[in-house]
């Protein structure tokens, strides 16, 4: 692997008929090759999971590791432009990647969302507030760190953890030799990080896209409602003020222009009791809660991440029906004729051979009519 070949970039929109690489198989790499199928672009998977759930609906597939530099060779020869669907995507192989092709979001976008004491270092570095928050890397540093800040906090690793994982809260009563040792291992030289509890009456999410040009759209903001650390409902829009979704709006703006974001950003924000926002984490791909935006509005979120990925024009972000959007966990999905039975429902399934608790099979959109809600 060459460190010294010049990076490649994309100058031109990609006409239809061209090839959007997507590192990474899960449900958003599903929905996006289907959308990028309705404009007429094909999808190539590369994943090291069989039978993924994009891999189902794309065109090509192939099978291999992230560090497998050879299938990446061959992968990057075989697409015009390459993206991915999830964050933890190795940063050497988004490296090894743009010496051959295009990445979108660059990979700069990518080391930062990957970890969490990055994601609020740039989050501060260009004014836009955050809860407080300290790096750990030893059990000495998260004794003192606790202590400074005060309980409750919370701990966790600065990468790969979601939906909960990873994480331990920190409570007057904890122990945090058992604290360390959940998160870590009890090993020490682990970056970790300590976040102060925020005092916040929701979260809201808000997904923005940037396009070639540097022309951005963002989505109305969406309130989010958790359980046992998983996205359970989101509501279209969020139950906040028109001044509110404003700033959160504008947030998600700067973020983009300052990151020279080139393709998707979803954003999780909280609305503290004072009314003030601090951004939480983000990710640099269709979110979660952002899949009412397929049937909720003129274009969803992964026609839109796909437009920004080929560098065409971006589609209208307007609203034409409030929504809430269910996901359907394990075993959530049997109940599908049920939801199928009330004709304002919209039912999505990510085609996974297995139902497992906590696992997301899918999601429904419940489009609530004008003048309900």
């Amino acid at each position: 692997m060459s460190n010294s070949r010049p990076t490649v970039s994309l100058t031109a929109p990609l006409p239809p008929g061209s090839v959007i690489g997507m590192l990474g198989g899960g449900q958003l790499g599903r929905m996006a090759a289907q959308a990028a199928a309705a404009m007429g672009y094909h999808c190539h998977v590369f994943c090291p999971e069989q039978n993924s759930p994009a891999a189902e609906v794309a065109r090509d597939n192939t099978v291999a590791a992230y560090d497998d530099w050879d299938a990446l060779a061959a992968f990057a020869g075989a697409v015009d432009v390459v993206t991915y669907e999830f964050e933890n995507v190795p940063s050497e192989t988004a490296a090894f990647l743009l010496e051959r092709k295009a990445v979108h979001p660059g990979p700069n976008v990518l080391h930062i969302c990957q970890n969490r004491l990055r994601e609020k270092d740039f989050c501060n570095s260009i004014d836009i507030p955050t809860t407080r928050y300290a790096e750990v890397n030893s059990f000495e540093s998260l004794e003192r760190v606790v202590r400074d800040m005060g309980r409750p906090c919370v701990l966790k690793t600065t990468e790969m953890g979601y939906d909960g994982k990873g994480q331990s809260f920190i409570r007057q009563d904890s122990d945090l030799t058992e604290v360390w040792e959940k998160v870590t291992g009890g090993k020490e030289g682990i970056q970790t990080i300590v976040e102060a509890v925020v005092d916040f009456r929701m979260e809201i999410s808000v997904i923005v896209a940037r396009s070639l040009n540097g022309a951005c759209q963002t989505y109305i903001p969406v309130e989010n409602q958790h359980k046992n650390h998983i996205l359970d409902r989101t509501i279209v829009p969020a139950r906040i003020s028109d001044k509110l979704l404003e700033r959160a709006e504008a947030i998600a703006r700067r973020m983009a222009d300052k990151l020279e974001l080139m393709g998707m950003l979803a954003i999780e924000m909280f609305v503290t009791t004072d009314d003030e926002i601090l951004v939480n984490e983000m990710a640099p791909r269709p979110h979660n809660s952002g899949h009412w935006t397929m049937d909720g509005c003129v274009t969803s979120q992964f026609e839109q991440f796909m437009r920004a990925v080929a560098g065409v024009p971006l589609g209208s972000v307007e609203r034409h029906s409030d929504v809430v959007m269910t996901n359907l966990l394990g075993h959530d999905v049997d109940d599908w004729h049920a939801i199928l039975s009330d004709p304002n429902n919209k039912l999505h399934l990510y085609g996974k051979a297995e139902a497992k608790p906590g696992r997301k099979m899918g999601h429904v959109n419940r489009i609530i009519p004008r003048g309900e809600g």
